[in-house]
């Protein structure tokens, strides 16, 4: 993403997410299904680097921690508003940082160069440039990493008059449903020569990727 264009979008985060972040975790569980499903099969070993791209407010890791004892939390986020909500909520246990998760380097902010897990947990839907988001994910892999993708699919199991309010209301918090975020995928993972597994959820609530490098 370019410099201004990051600038701009973190401003936007930041003005919607100033009030939300202090109801967010209150409210989003009635609908981000399938987070804590993407969790429970990340199989993050004690000691392996766990990286959640979009991490809010800290949510999502402080899971990892209860699910993956041991895993090496980190958090990125391009929101320093939220980051306030994510450094609450995990205090010491997470290195947090802010950056642009179409273009971040893993090295210079957490002293890695590479991840085992990487997370990107209801985030694409919000990023202008997701599929660059998503091949970065994919980039900072280390050898039998992995990336863990869950967002919104395309809703098509749910009434039509339900499909478009929320639709409608999803657009009011600049949130958009990546509806070729499989193919996407199936893309990079051809490029970087990783496996690719995806699947819907229920009523195409949700849809589920996991892109796998090999060892």
């Amino acid at each position: 993403m370019a410099a201004s264009l990051a600038r701009d979008h973190a401003a936007l985060m930041d003005s919607v997410y100033r009030g939300q972040r202090h109801v967010y975790d209150l409210t989003r569980k009635y609908y981000l299904f399938g987070r804590d499903r993407l969790i429970a099969g990340l199989d993050a070993r004690p000691g392996q680097a766990v990286l959640e791209i979009g991490c809010g407010t800290g949510r999502n890791l402080a899971q990892v921690a209860k699910k993956w004892p041991g895993a090496v939390l980190h958090g990125l986020d391009l929101s320093s508003e939220m980051l306030k909500s994510a450094r609450a909520t995990l205090g010491g246990s997470a290195l947090l940082a802010q950056g642009d998760a179409t273009a971040f380097c893993s090295q210079a902010l957490f002293g890695r160069a590479e991840i085992d897990r990487t997370i990107l947990s209801y985030a694409l839907s919000m990023i202008p440039d997701w599929r660059a988001a998503l091949d970065q994910g994919a980039a900072v892999l280390a050898p039998g990493g992995s990336l863990h993708v869950v967002d919104f699919g395309d809703l098509a199991g749910l009434p039509a008059p339900l499909r478009k309010g929320l639709r409608a209301w999803l657009a009011a918090f600049h949130v958009t449903p990546r509806l070729d975020l499989i193919a996407a995928a199936q893309d990079i993972a051809a490029q970087r020569g990783m496996s690719c597994h995806a699947q819907r959820g229920p009523l195409g609530y949700f849809q589920q990727v996991t892109l796998t490098r090999g060892i």
